[in-house]
This record gives structure tokens, sequence and C-alpha cells, in this order.
């Protein structure tokens, strides 16, 4: 058997452990309540991923009604700013060659550039000449055999950021194509998100499962933070439901005992503790750390990369003299995906969900990317039908 089946045997299909997970996760809920004081405790995950493990298994299912599992801000395309988007298409529209990722391609602005073209699809279908690639290599060797001016639409968190920043350590890329940086950074994000939990008058954000694809680049220690600032337990977790009953369970067990200094690993047969190097210091050589806006809330400080000053023959937003306004609100009328994307609201909380939005016409970010919650819970249902559902039975 080879390992990959192994894992998946182990981590997805064993359903026993899975129950053993559930029924430890069920017995020290009410001492952990008890201990604490909280009324709910709250879980936050910070990867479209988890979210989509935990939608897609039923994870929600499997929780005691005092243990909330929410997503936080874990899709790159989601919070894209509309502003971004625009200038792609303007530059599209203007005769560049515009390379994008399938899952941006769709995205929408929150108004349009001309009438009828509001994405780089109707920018497409206008004439403009743009091109899915899956990755900035496909861009680099496309871009070499036209020689026309282009620009790369360059999304993506930690884990995207060594794959472009490794490229122009090699000098590979060719000067007819520019990198348009959208690049976001995860923690300063996930900060954010805690703390507008804090203030409000929700319940407070009682554990974290850490993104493991960004954890594989910054390592567990990138969110120490969690457990040293905040006093709250995080956990790297894998992307299967056993990794997310562990995870859930361990943050349990750190909750009781109120010893949590450093993040726990779970995803050990990925991650480290240290993360990749060679990635960060790759990272760190070509990009520095901006303020970037974030679609639907903000301006959030040092959570963007941008190229440094030796590579800026090849940023689009100087070459192309690209000025970033001042933020302004950028999601459509109604939507509600800022609240999504902060753990704030479910995508069922929204007025537009699976009725003006959905996967096939989607009006908000949020239904875009396989990564978006919304996208998520309209493929594979919400736990709360589920309940829904068996309680019917049960009647």
């Amino acid at each position: 058997m080879d390992l990959p089946k192994e894992i998946e045997i182990l981590f997805r299909e064993n359903s026993e452990l899975a129950k053993k997970l559930s029924e430890e996760i069920s017995k020290l809920t009410p001492k952990v309540i008890e201990k604490t004081g909280l009324e709910r405790i709250k879980i936050m995950n910070f990867c479209g991923t988890h979210e989509w493990t935990t939608t897609h298994y039923g994870i929600r299912s499997l929780m005691p009604e005092e243990v909330e599992l929410i997503a936080g801000p874990g899709c790159p395309v989601c919070v894209t700013p509309s502003s971004d988007i625009k200038n792609m298409i303007k530059l599209a529209m203007d005769g560049y060659v515009v390379y994008t990722f399938g899952d941006a391609y769709k995205l929408p602005t929150v108004s349009h550039y001309k009438e009828g073209i509001g994405s780089l699809a109707s920018a497409k279908a206008s004439g403009a000449d743009v091109r899915i690639v899956y990755s900035f290599v496909d861009a680099i060797e496309d871009a070499k055999t036209h020689g026309k001016p282009s620009v790369f639409f360059g999304l993506g968190f930690e884990t995207t950021a060594p794959s472009y920043a490794v490229l122009f350590k090699k000098e590979v890329i060719p000067k007819n194509l520019m990198f348009y940086s959208s690049l976001k950074l995860t923690a300063p994000a996930a900060i954010y998100a805690i703390k507008i939990h804090k203030m409000s008058k929700r319940s407070p954000v009682s554990g974290v499962i850490g993104p493991g694809h960004v954890s594989t680049i910054v390592g567990s220690k990138g969110w120490d933070f969690f457990p040293e600032e905040f006093g709250i337990p995080a956990v790297v977790s894998g992307f299967e439901p056993v990794d997310i009953l562990t995870a859930v369970l361990t943050i349990l067990k750190d909750l009781y005992t109120g010893k949590a200094k450093l993040t726990d690993l779970e995803y050990k047969r990925v991650v480290t503790r240290d993360g990749n190097i060679y990635a960060q210091d790759a990272v760190r050589e070509i990009f520095r750390t901006t303020d970037t806006i974030w679609r639907g809330i903000g301006n959030i400080p040092n959570s963007g990369l941008d190229l440094r000053d030796p590579f800026k023959e090849f940023n689009a937003k100087l070459q192309l003299n690209i000025k970033e306004n001042p933020w302004d609100y950028d999601l459509p009328p109604g939507c509600k995906c800022n609240e999504v994307t902060l753990g704030t609201a479910y995508p069922t909380d929204c007025p537009l969900f699976m009725k003006a939005c959905t996967p096939s016409r989607p009006w908000g970010p949020c239904m875009v990317s396989l990564e978006g919650s919304c996208a998520v819970w309209a493929r594979f249902g919400s736990s709360q039908r589920v309940l829904n559902l068996m309680k019917e039975v049960r009647e």
C-alpha cells in the first residue's frame, strides 16, 4: 500500500477513531465550561480547506452544543479588493495580456469598469486578452513565446509567495512580464479577526486551528502569538476529518489545563516548528511588507507583500503608475462576505445566500473561490441543515 493511501485510511476513513475523538470532545466540553466559565467555546480556523473539511464531513454535527466552529480569513481570493480587480480589468482592456488564476477569473468588482464589464471574465468576453494559468511558471513560459506587454495577477497567502519569490531569485522573468501583487499575510488578519470578536458583544474566540498550508512555510511557531499575547490555544492541523477532531480536542485540553504556552503541532507529517527556512528567506529577499486592503474589511497594517526596489522594473503598480486610492466599501449591496470572512456570520446569515448569490451566479466574492465559505456551504450544505433534517426524522 502506498503512503498517501495509508494516510487517507488513518485520517479520513478511520470512523472508529473519529467516533472516539468525538466522544472525548463531548466528555471534556462540560468540564472546560465549568472550569473556565465560558458560555460557549468558539474555535476559529484560518484556512479555506479546513472549512471545506469541517463542512463537507459534517464535523459541526459532531460537536456539543457549546462548541462552535467558525471560519476566519482563510481565502485569498475572497479578500482581494475590488480596486485590484478593476485595475486588472483596465490593463486588459488597454491591451495588456493579463494572466490570472482560475478562481479569480470570475471575481466581481463592486462597480463596473464599463457597462457589462465587472470581472476579468467579462473583460475577456469583450475582447481583452485574459489568460487563465495554473502557476506563475505558466505565465512566464507563455509570455516568452509572444513578447507582448503582459501582467501577472499575483494572488495568495504565505503559501504562494515563495513560488513567486524563487522565480525572481532565479532571474527567469521575461522583460515583457510585470507582476501585480495582491499578496496577503495571514497573521495580521488573524489578529484583526480575534480583536473584532473580543471587542464585540459576541463571545470571544477561545481557540484557533492554524492553517496547515501556510504553516508549511512559516512553521508552527508563526502562531505562537495566540497563546503568548492573547492566551488562546492554537493548533496547526492537517486537512482530514481526524485532523480537525484532534485539533478541537487538543484545544479543549489546553483550555482545561490552562497551560498552553506555544502552538501545538498536530500536522507533524508535513509541518515543522521552524517551517521552510529557504522559502522564508526567499520571500524576505524579494518582497517587502506593506499595508494593504482586505475586501469588505479595509486596510490592515503590515498585511501585504510587494516587490522590493531591486525588482521595481517588474512592479506593475510602479511601472504603470497605478495608485492605490483610500479604501471605500467594496462589497455589493446586501453581501455579508466581510462578516463571513471574519467569522461573525455564517453564510446562511446572508439574505442573498443561495438566492441572488449562487455558485453559478456569484454576487459576492466568498461565493466565487472554492475556498470561500459561502461556496463551500453552497456545495456541501451546513451542519445546521443536517441537524434540522435529523430532528425531523426523529420526530
